[in-house]
């Protein structure tokens, strides 16, 4: 069916679709939705990225795949697909990561604009800064639930996809996981360092063994190592790869070590339960085999995934999926490990049943796999109305900014409910403006490193604070003053820097690094403040205003301007200043989507937002 806007638009519309060249970036859920109403508006220029391949789980809201196309390139298919609704049109597939070098800032300035359609916010941030260095226009697009959010971000005249601060994903504290879980989630991310401990890669920040040192738990530990004593009596702590490849991972054996044997030590230690309800250790041969609340024709009539399981079914579940698995670790090349996925059976089966057998110990409700796959991918169902109308959306901001009418591109959100005015469909009343703070698209952007210069070295300045935090690619650093090269994207010419300390390489209170990130086309300064590591707290903050250095003049000021716990590593915290620019009635907060992993973020265009990240190494 050949696409015929003849007639619809006017004609000066008409002859800007027909010849602009457009960027589409995924080709997933609204990625989908996308490309096909993009030929049907005729658009016959227009080139579609995604790394990603076709899997079962996508079929049921990517229309462009059907069950025969598993396993291939997402980006290959879609032009497929969607040549079929409009043969005139040209569409050229890459099967490739939009942040590869082949991408660089020359490759953006080629389109006319560049629609979003991605699910992860690195990738969000790398065409965030593509499409600023090459002043081309994006369209960012994100669906979460029922949820969506659309936004214009053109370099000068908005904000871009940095500039206002993205919450960070919740961490817990590892005494919490490993000693006394209290909610689903907590049990949940035990399983899935479960699985890494046995199958995965091997992280010593995963252990899944209860936590020694915990300081809850003073007193009564010693007790606990009699009775988690291994078959010979001998007492002994090995990490739980070496256990469980001793035991040839046998369901039976593992079972009993971390539902009855840890329990028991846990349970020894007597100051954990003196306020919470202790743990009842399990048998691998007395398992309930009733679901609280349901009978058994409850349970038959629900859909496979969407059912309570007892806990002899996730017993049987876990014995299945510990084998399988282990056949697949043991067919793997030396050193080479299996990586945890939503979408593979086994995988999940088995973070399923460990999590709701932790639960069900502790005294916690269980979830149905649906509800698991759920929380432990980090996801919120997709919806494919939701993505329908957000991609419609995305054309209708792409006609405004082919006439040049890019004050009519205001952010978008789509609402679950209707707000009080009746809408679903609610748009800002206008652009929001750039954050003058942002370290990303202000004119100079700067920010401040809080580091102890004695401790940090280059190799954690690149990694964890450039690439990690600041999200940049491949970074050139210079101490401004000298001129001394202290990091290179030139491979193995500044290595003998990695492991020396910032201090040694003349990096100390006051210092000034240039960054540069060629393949981004920005430059960064990176001024440093020395400074100690504090207890229990992170080791560095990356400051986007230096001026919240400074001490505050009241201790409301002081707690204000932390905002976030200081419990979490990595969190994000906001610092915000009401901006005097604005009215009382202005400064009412909009209540907008929440972020998500699909990339819709909380905005407030009444406030200055400061971005602190603290991280640890």
């Amino acid at each position: 069916m050949a696409a015929s806007i003849a007639g619809v638009f006017e004609e000066n519309l008409k002859s800007a679709v027909e010849t602009a060249k457009v960027l589409v970036v995924g080709a997933g859920g609204i990625g989908c939705e996308l490309l096909k109403n993009l030929v049907l508006s005729g658009f016959k220029d227009i080139e579609i990225i995604d790394l990603d391949t076709i899997d079962v789980s996508n079929l049921n809201r990517q229309f462009l795949f059907h069950k025969q196309h598993v396993g291939k390139s997402k980006a290959a298919v879609a032009r497929e697909s969607a040549l079929t609704f409009n043969p005139n049109a040209c569409i050229k597939a890459y099967h490739d990561s939009i942040t590869s070098s082949e991408y660089g800032v020359s490759f953006f300035k080629r389109f006319a604009l560049v629609m979003n359609a991605l699910d992860n916010r690195a990738a969000r941030n790398h065409v965030n800064r593509m499409c600023l260095a090459a002043d081309v226009p994006l369209v960012e697009s994100g669906t979460a639930g029922y949820d969506g959010q659309v936004e214009l971000i053109k370099k000068g005249l908005t904000q871009c996809y940095e500039c206002q601060p993205k919450a960070a994903q919740k961490t817990f504290p590892g005494c919490t996981i490993r000693n006394t879980p209290s909610e689903p989630i907590h049990c949940i991310v035990w399983a899935k360092h479960l699985f890494n401990q046995l199958f995965g890669e091997d992280d010593p920040d995963e252990d899944v063994s209860p936590d020694m040192a915990d300081p809850e738990a003073a007193g009564g530990a010693g007790d606990a190592l009699k009775v988690a004593s291994n078959e010979k009596g001998n007492v002994e702590r090995v990490s739980t790869r070496s256990w469980s490849q001793s035991c040839k991972y046998e369901p039976e054996k593992l079972f009993h070590k971390l539902f009855h044997d840890d329990i028991k030590y846990l349970l020894s230690m007597d100051n954990l339960w003196k306020k919470r309800r202790p743990p009842t250790p399990l048998l691998w041969g007395n398992l309930p085999d009733a679901v609280a609340g349901c009978s058994r024709n409850d349970i038959e009539s629900v859909l496979k995934d969407q059912k309570n399981w007892s806990i002899a079914e996730c017993a049987q579940i876990f014995a299945d999926s510990c084998r399988n698995l282990k056949n697949q670790f043991e067919s793997l090349k030396d050193d080479d490990h299996l990586v945890w996925d939503k979408d593979d059976k086994n995988a999940m089966d088995f973070v399923a049943s460990c999590a709701n057998i932790r639960a069900y110990i502790f005294g916690i409700s269980q979830k149905t796999r649906f509800d698991v796959k759920s929380m432990a991918g980090n996801i919120i169902p997709a919806i494919a109305t939701t993505n329908a109308i957000i991609a419609g959306v995305v054309v209708l901001h792409a006609f405004n900014i082919l006439q040049n009418n890019l004050e009519s591109c205001q952010t978008v959100y789509l609402r679950p409910k209707p707000t009080h005015r009746n809408q679903l469909i609610v748009p800002e009343k206008f652009l929001n403006p750039p954050n003058p703070k942002c370290y990303v698209c202000s004119p100079k952007p700067q920010v401040t490193l809080c580091v102890d210069v004695n401790s940090m070295t280059v190799k954690d300045l690149e990694e964890q604070v450039l690439k990690k935090t600041l999200n940049m690619v491949a970074p050139d650093v210079i101490l401004d003053g000298k001129g001394t090269v202290i990091i290179s994207s030139e491979e193995g010419e500044t290595t003998e820097n990695n492991l020396k300390k910032l201090e040694e390489l003349g990096i100390v209170d006051g210092s000034v690094l240039k960054v540069d990130d060629f393949l981004q086309n920005y430059e960064l300064s990176i001024t440093i403040v020395q400074r100690l590591v504090p207890k229990d707290g992170p080791d560095f903050d990356v400051v986007a205003d230096s001026s919240q250095l400074k001490p505050k003049e009241d201790k409301a000021e002081s707690s204000g301007a932390n905002g976030a716990s200081d419990q979490d590593d990595d969190l994000l915290e906001v610092v915000e200043e009401q901006n005097p620019n604005f009215t009382t009635a202005d400064s009412k907060k909009r209540k907008t989507a929440g972020e998500t992993d699909d990339g819709i973020s909380k905005k407030q265009k009444t406030k200055d937002v400061v971005l602190v990240v603290r991280g640890e190494i």
